[in-house]
C-alpha cells in the first residue's frame, strides 16, 4: 500500500460555513423581487444565470452578486428599481465582511494532522475573499500550501499533489462536494473523502463513486482521524 503523506481540504462548507450565507442572501433577493416573480421561479432563473456565468466570473460571491443583478434585470424586463440593485450590492458586501464560523471539529482535526502530514487547502472562489477567510479562520499557519483555483478537475489534483513523493496515490482530498472535491481527486489517483453538508449548492451535486475503493464518507471532520488510522494500519 502507498503511504499517505498529503491531506488536502476544501475550504467552503468543509472547514467553515459558507452556503448558509448564500441562502440567506437568496431569501433577501426573493423578498426584494416578490412583486415581480415567484420565489421558486426566481431561484430557477438565478441558478440558470449562475451556471451560465461560471465561465465568465468563476466561483464566489462577486459572481453570485453579478448573477443576481442579471437575473433581476431579466425577470423585470429591465424595470428593476435602482434601490434594489443597491441592496443587492450591499448584500454582497455584507457577505464579503461576514466573520468566519468554523465547522465542528475543524480546528481540532487540522491541529492534530499538522506536522504529521503535508496539509494543503484546495479551494475554488475569489482569490481575495478566500485569502481573507483563511486568515480569519486561524488555521492558515497549519497548512503547508494553499491552492485557490478556478475549477477542480483531475488535472487540478494531479498538479496539486505533484509535490507528494508518491504523487496523487499518496494523497487524500477531503470536502463536501462530490462533484468537485471527491470524484476528480479519485480520478487523479488520490483518496476522496466526502464530508456531507446539508446545504451543498445544487451545481455541486453528483452521485457518489461507490465503486471506487478510494472513496470514503465520514459524517463530520471529527471522524476523519479514525478513518486515516484505519487506512494506514
Amino acid at each position: 500500500m502507498t503511504k499517505l503523506t498529503t491531506i488536502a481540504f476544501d475550504a467552503d462548507d468543509t472547514l467553515w460555513q459558507n452556503e448558509q450565507f448564500f441562502r440567506l442572501t437568496q431569501d433577501r433577493f426573493a423578498d426584494l423581487l416578490a412583486e415581480y416573480v415567484e420565489r421558486d421561479h426566481l431561484h430557477e432563473r438565478l441558478l440558470e444565470a449562475e451556471r451560465r456565468n461560471l465561465g465568465h466570473y468563476g466561483f464566489g460571491i462577486k459572481g453570485f452578486v453579478l448573477s443576481m443583478i442579471e437575473t433581476a434585470l431579466d425577470v423585470t424586463d429591465r424595470r428593476v428599481p435602482g434601490a434594489v440593485i443597491s441592496e443587492l450590492l450591499e448584500a454582497g458586501q455584507e457577505m464579503l465582511r461576514h466573520p468566519i464560523h468554523l465547522m465542528p471539529e475543524a480546528a481540532e482535526t487540522i491541529a492534530a494532522l499538522s506536522g504529521q502530514y503535508r496539509l494543503v487547502v484546495i479551494t475554488k472562489g475569489d482569490l481575495l475573499d478566500q485569502e481573507r477567510k483563511l486568515a480569519q479562520s486561524g488555521l492558515g499557519e497549519l497548512f503547508d500550501a494553499v491552492e485557490i483555483v478556478s475549477d477542480k478537475t483531475p488535472d487540478t489534483y494531479t498538479r496539486a499533489f505533484a509535490a507528494d513523493p508518491h504523487g496523487p496515490a499518496g494523497a487524500m482530498m477531503v470536502g463536501n462536494s462530490l462533484k468537485s472535491d471527491v470524484i476528480p481527486a479519485i480520478a487523479a489517483g488520490a483518496y476522496g473523502v466526502h464530508v456531507p453538508h446539508d446545504l451543498t449548492w445544487e451545481l455541486e451535486h453528483a452521485a457518489p463513486p461507490v465503486e471506487s475503493h478510494r472513496f470514503h464518507e465520514v459524517p463530520d471532520l471529527g471522524a476523519l482521524l479514525p478513518l486515516i488510522d484505519r487506512l494506514i494500519a
